[in-house]
């Protein structure tokens, strides 16, 4: 089995691409700068993974996406939220479309298909996961299902997208990381992309309750001697 990584370097995307390695005979890894306000620590970290791990890696710049007034590509303050708004699901609609790209994951899914089928990969690698699912269609398992259903008519090697984690919430994705030895302490969730994470994003706030729930420290935070 040969895949294609989605690397943002999330904390998703690291352990889904751990993941990937250690079931595949061959990762390829994609990272994408579009803009957003975390490009530079994003694309720092997920070449260090990749280094680390000595995989292969591309940037691929996507500077249209830079016209486009979204709050994550630079228009706009990023919204606030308290920690016990996170499981309110009318809190969080609300700022998933602050935070919204437009076609972020058809675009990304659709050009890693292409190198898929170009270099004769087996499938597409993605972080999404249930807890996002919850506020954002493109990360929901029918997304997933009809994508793949649009692939037998979009390529000719049928390659398929496959989302490891899709079933799980964000302290399953921290427990899984752990067992599997993700390199977690290369995962910046960050909406912003400053020298130490902001803690105050709702990025950033889920991951500190999945590490809380767990009952682990964030190697991050460890490593940046935070």
């Amino acid at each position: 089995m040969k895949s294609i990584v989605l690397l943002s370097s999330g904390l998703d995307s690291t352990v889904a691409f751990k993941e990937a390695f250690d079931r595949c005979e061959e990762v390829f890894c994609v990272t994408f700068d579009y803009g957003q306000r975390a490009r530079e620590k994003e694309i720092s970290f997920a070449n260090t993974i990749c280094e680390k791990f000595k995989v292969g890696h591309i940037v691929i710049s996507l500077p249209w996406y830079g016209s486009f007034r979204g709050v994550l590509t630079g228009g706009g303050e990023l919204p606030k939220i308290s920690g016990t708004d996170l499981d309110n699901l009318e809190v969080a609609q609300k700022t998933a479309q602050q935070v919204w790209v437009p076609a972020r994951n058809v675009v990304f899914l659709s050009i890693g298909a292409a190198l898929a089928e170009n270099f004769k990969y087996d499938n597409i690698v993605t972080g999404f996961d249930a807890e996002e699912a919850a506020t954002f269609p493109d990360n929901t398992i029918e997304f997933v299902e009809r994508f793949n259903e649009m692939l037998k008519f979009g390529t000719l090697t049928k390659t398929s997208v496959y989302a490891p984690l899709i079933s799980m919430n964000k302290t399953d994705i921290v427990k899984r990381g752990l067992e599997i030895n993700a390199p977690l302490e290369w995962s910046w969730s960050c909406y912003e992309g400053r020298e130490l994470p902001c803690g105050v994003c709702e990025s950033c706030l889920r991951r500190e309750r999945a590490f809380k729930n767990v009952g682990a420290k964030d190697p991050l935070l460890e490593m940046l001697g935070d």
